[in-house]
This record gives structure tokens, sequence and C-alpha cells, in this order.
């Protein structure tokens, strides 16, 4: 599974989402721009019948529209029976044993969703520690927001300046640098300020749903922005679809 440390950095200026451009409205006043959401997990359902051979690398593009590959992610149910371990995908050794995915009633999702609930709990008292003193700071989408509704008065290279020098994330900053096996996501920064229990629900739910969801029936089901708002719209989305699947139903994870 793709832990929170893994994506430090995921969504802040070293690797911003690609940048539109405004474009006049009916009007002549300009149309805000929002910058897309960065999606590099997707979770997909396998509609009934789609053989395995569909998950390479060179036919996800081609039966689900993306590029990409398998990420094992999920947890799967404990002592799985030898008939079982052959509908799994890209199943590994280890206790709990991933995997990129299966049925799901042989995936253990609510146990990976305490699991990481839990281990967000403890990154948030680190962080508490890492930003103690400090005043709470803007996110980057509300930065790179500014900068794509005006690049000409406010560029990327300045909207980045004015990000990484906010006294809150250059103490996360200091912090990774000093604890390098587990820094803090300063992607993760809007999350985190929302309080321990709230970035707890998201690092949970994060973990099953990931940064997007492929219904069986085609739908796409992601956030519209990075905006933590956002993001908790997608995540009650995919979260109440999951909570309705069938036992039956084949999920599988995909690294973008």
């Amino acid at each position: 599974m793709a832990t929170t440390a893994s994506r430090n950095g995921q969504r802040v200026p070293n690797r911003p989402a690609q940048q539109p451009v405004a474009q006049p409205s009916t009007n002549g006043q300009p149309t805000p721009v929002r910058p897309a959401a960065t999606i590099t997990t997707m979770i997909v359902c396998l509609p009934d019948g789609l053989s395995s051979d569909a998950l390479t690398a060179h036919q996800l593009h081609r039966h689900f529209g993306v590029d990409g590959t398998l990420q094992a992610r999920f947890w799967t149910i404990e002592n799985l029976r030898l008939w079982q371990r052959r509908q799994m995908f890209e199943l590994r050794k280890g206790t709990p044993a991933y995997c990129a995915g299966g049925p799901a009633r042989l995936l253990n999702l609510a146990g990976l969703r305490y699991a990481a609930g839990v281990g967000a709990g403890i990154r948030h008292q680190q962080w508490q520690q890492a930003v103690q003193g400090t005043k709470p700071a803007q996110p980057w989408v509300h930065f790179h927001s500014r900068h794509l509704n005006d690049p000409s008065k406010y560029t990327f290279d300045q909207a980045a300046a004015d990000f990484w020098r906010q006294p809150r994330v250059t103490a996360m900053a200091m912090h990774n640098a000093a604890n390098t096996v587990a820094p803090l996501a300063i992607d993760e920064l809007e999350m985190l300020q929302a309080g321990a229990t709230a970035y707890q629900h998201y690092c949970a739910l994060t973990a099953v749903c990931g940064d997007a969801l492929l219904a069986a029936e085609g739908q796409q089901i992601a956030p519209a922005t990075d905006a933590f708002a956002d993001r908790v719209t997608f995540l009650a989305q995919a979260n109440r679809y999951l909570e309705n699947i069938e036992d039956d139903q084949r999920l599988v994870a995909v690294t973008l």
C-alpha cells in the first residue's frame, strides 16, 4: 500500500498538476480556474466477465481508459484457501497479506481502514509537535488557484515561494529534513489542520477509496480539486458506493 509518507509532496508545487488557462465567460469576465485534482491511485470496480488478462499494463487503457500498473494496496482476509488465492491480483506474502485486489468478500477493507486511521492519529501527534507555535498556513491549492487566475501578475514561481515560506510549512519541511524515514506529508497540510479526528477519517477512507474510483458501470468518481472540501465530497461518494457493492464485486487498485 502507498503510505502517506511515500506520497509526501504529491499535491505541492514540486509536482504541480497541469495548469489550465482561464477562458472568458459570455459576460466578458474570466471564469475562475480551479486546479485539477491530483490522482495517483484509482480503485477500479471490474465489470462482470472481464478476464484477468485485462489487468496487464498494456490492456488497462484499452478497457478502462487509464494508463497505469497494479498496486498492492489492499489487505486480504486471514487464512485464504488455495482456490481463493487464485482469485487475488498481485498477491504477496505477509501478515496481513497485501494484494492489488480481488473479490470484495476476500478483502479486509474494514481492517485496512482501521489501521490507516490509527496510523494517522500517530502522525497527527507528530505533526502537532513539529508545528507547535506556528500559525495555520494556506494549502498549496490556494496559491495555485491564484496563479492560474492571473498567471501574468502572479507567476508559478512566486506562488511556490509564497507557499514554502509560510512558517508552518517551513516547520514541516524542517521535521522532514531530520526524519527521513517517516516524513510528514506536506501535501496533506489542509487535512492535518482540520484536526486529529478529521485527519484520521480522511486517511482511513483514502486507504480504501484511493484518489478516484471507477465504478463497474463506467462512472468515474473523483474530487473536483485537491482542496480538502472537494476530497471530502469524493470520499463520501466513493465510500458510499463501496459499502453497497456485492460480495463478489472485484476491486483492483491501479497506480497512474
